[in-house]
């Protein structure tokens, strides 16, 4: 059974950093690549984030350029979202997720997590 369980998330005022992460079990953790998503009240599923399966290669979408970091450790089958700089308008409900093929302009990955609440106070 594939399990992707997000932690991390929380109440952060504007400015501030948090981390999120993700572990995985289930799968082959180091075959796959990893993608964070974000939802927010009343819009689509957008991409945030995403990573080659050795850590080699990475994507940011513009809004988050410069603030956000993925990193994976595949030791531990986990997959982190750095964040800096937090801005209202990141909140949001942040998923990750992993697929077999790195490709961070689409939006269906294999498996999906729960996700997490990031909510950022002005």
């Amino acid at each position: 059974q594939v399990k992707l369980v997000e932690s991390g998330g929380g109440l952060v005022q504007a400015g501030g950093s948090l981390r999120v992460s993700c572990a995985a079990s289930g799968i082959t953790f180091s075959r796959y690549a990893m993608g964070w998503f974000r939802q927010a009240p009343g819009k689509e599923r957008e991409s945030v984030a995403a990573v080659s399966w050795n850590g080699a290669t990475t994507y940011y979408a513009d809004s988050v350029k410069g603030r956000f970091t993925i990193s994976r450790d595949n030791a531990k089958n986990t997959v982190y979202l750095q964040m800096i700089s937090l801005k209202p308008e990141d909140t949001a409900v942040y998923y990750c997720a992993a697929d077999r093929i790195y490709n961070p302009y689409v939006m269906k990955y294999d498996y999906w997590g729960q996700g997490t609440q990031v909510t950022v106070s002005s």
